[in-house]
């Protein structure tokens, strides 16, 4: 089964933490000397990366990737579906789209899909001391058990030990996890090594007599209790996340509302602004556009159907008054497709719908496609007027489009090929822009000087420059790690791993 130890974190539910643990138990490892590697078999989510060789992979395990010191892969997850609509999903498989299935026809095709995860484990495990799986929705899912490649059907594929984890802020942790148990089967069961606690806040000898009674009921220790962790420079995965609101500046500070499509995609393309001094709103309804300085337009998985909702709500119309009193609109992929004239598909690539209007805020006309890109980019972008800001990202699009507005950047690189293309567009004021490159925000000198322009127009002063999106982003996982290595039993969980 190749040489590395696995260790599989599992949850009683979605957004109970399984990739937020898994991502600091990764660092904890490698901070131990061992060479540490994420792996979740099949991840439903829209929020992608685009690995070196230009494969999409789940955001998450990129970002577990990058807690393990590692650079992605695709055999990090194997099997990416992306939600096309209600019963449709794109599936990916080694990084690769393969092809559109309903969820009966998914379902029938996950016999054959077992191979393409094993692949995946055995080459990864060859190279690696410990990989730690992370298991996706609940084990107890019984009407999905036959042929699971998400869960169980996982640790029993390559032996691995399991460790439930649930979350006590949602209420209910402790019938959760005993009702997960009572649904597995016995040999599954075998597999549950220990619990976690996630998200506790509150008094610890209040909780003891609810561990005693878990211990006692289920035979399996609580390997500890996390506690509730702000993590606002750490992506989130599931879109439950945009229940919140994101951070909250000072008075007088910008306001940036992002759109939440209903089929939104990379929406974590904006957690670096979170933490910017600047108050970032998703908005389901025009009038949220009310106080913002910035609308922004995010990637989504199908264009055509979340631009008819836009105009559906009337997002159109209030757009267009909200450009007439001085706002800035962004658009981000699929998002930057919908600001221009028109969107095509002749295909029938994303839905049923052929041809939609489109905003006409840019002179643009995007034009769907077969084949997707996936790309990593450098490019040189020119926003605000009068500046050009080295960038980087990635590119995830179906699509190509052509027309009269200028360019937002030039891309230098894609997949470390040298290249000259043109990306987005701009308006002749500047006020409107658009660009296929996702993490644009990643990138601090671009968003500061975003920043300082919204600021500028409201005669705001900017503030000293702030840290680093980066070096953010690795305090918090460095605080994150020491928080769970303090509240579990370490010691435990690497007996567990095979790894003490």
């Amino acid at each position: 089964m190749g040489k590395a130890r696995p260790i599989m974190i599992q949850g009683t539910g979605s957004h109970v933490g399984k990739s937020v643990l898994t991502a600091a138990l990764l660092r904890l490892f490698n901070d131990a000397g061992l060479r540490a590697a994420p792996f979740k078999a099949q991840n439903m989510a829209l929020n992608s990366h685009v690995t070196a060789d230009g494969g999409e992979i789940g955001r998450a395990q990129a970002f577990q990737a990058f807690c393990a010191r590692l650079s992605p892969t695709v055999d990090m997850n194997p099997i990416l579906l992306k939600p096309t609509g209600d019963s449709l999903s794109q599936v990916i498989i080694h990084g690769r789209v393969y092809g559109v299935m309903s969820a009966r026809e998914y379902h029938g095709f996950k016999k054959e899909v077992r191979k393409f995860v094993l692949e995946s484990y055995l080459r990864l495990a060859s190279e690696y001391d410990v990989i730690v799986i992370e298991g996706a929705g609940s084990p107890a899912e019984v009407n999905l058990r036959e042929n699971d490649i998400a869960n169980m059907g996982v640790a029993e594929l390559v032996d691995s030990p399991v460790v439930l984890v649930g979350d006590i802020d949602r209420g209910g942790v402790f019938a959760s996890i005993v009702g997960t148990m009572e649904l597995l089967t016995e040999p599954e069961r075998e597999r549950v090594r220990g619990f976690v606690i996630n998200k506790f806040r509150g008094d610890m000898a209040l909780l003891k007599p609810g561990l005693d009674f878990l211990e006692k009921r289920t035979g399996r220790p609580v390997l500890g209790v996390v506690p509730y962790m702000q993590t606002a420079d750490l992506p989130d995965e599931d879109g439950v996340a945009l229940q919140d609101t994101g951070g909250v500046g000072p008075e007088g500070a910008v306001n940036i509302a992002v759109i939440k499509l209903p089929r939104i995609s990379n929406f974590t393309d904006f957690d670096p602004l979170k933490s910017t001094g600047v108050r970032v709103t998703f908005i389901d309804d025009p009038s949220g556009l009310g106080s913002a300085d910035m609308a922004i337009i995010p990637g989504t998985k199908n264009t055509l159907a979340d631009l008819q909702w836009l105009k559906d709500k009337g997002f159109d119309r209030a757009l267009g008054l909200f450009r007439e009193r001085g706002g800035a609109i962004a658009g981000i992929c699929g998002g930057f497709q919908m600001l221009g004239t028109a969107v095509e598909d002749p295909y029938g690539v994303e839905s049923g719908l052929k041809s939609v209007e489109g905003l006409s805020l840019l002179e643009t006309k995007t034009v769907m496609t077969r084949k997707k890109d996936t790309f990593q980019v450098k490019a040189a972008a020119a926003w605000p007027a009068g500046k050009t800001c080295d960038v980087e990202g990635y590119e995830i699009h179906m699509g190509r489009t052509e027309g009269k507005a200028a360019p937002f950047a030039r891309v230098t690189m894609r997949n470390s090929a040298a290249v000259e293309i043109d990306d987005g567009g701009v308006s002749p004021d500047g006020g409107v822009w658009g660009t296929y490159i996702h993490g644009i925000f990643d990138n601090d000198a671009f968003t500061e000087s975003v920043i300082a322009e919204l600021k500028r127009k409201k005669g705001l002063v900017e503030e000293e420059r702030r840290t680093p999106f980066a070096k953010r982003r690795e305090s918090a996982i460095e605080a994150l790690a020491e928080t769970v290595g303090r509240s579990l039993r370490m010691d435990e969980i690497l007996r567990i791993a095979g790894v003490a």
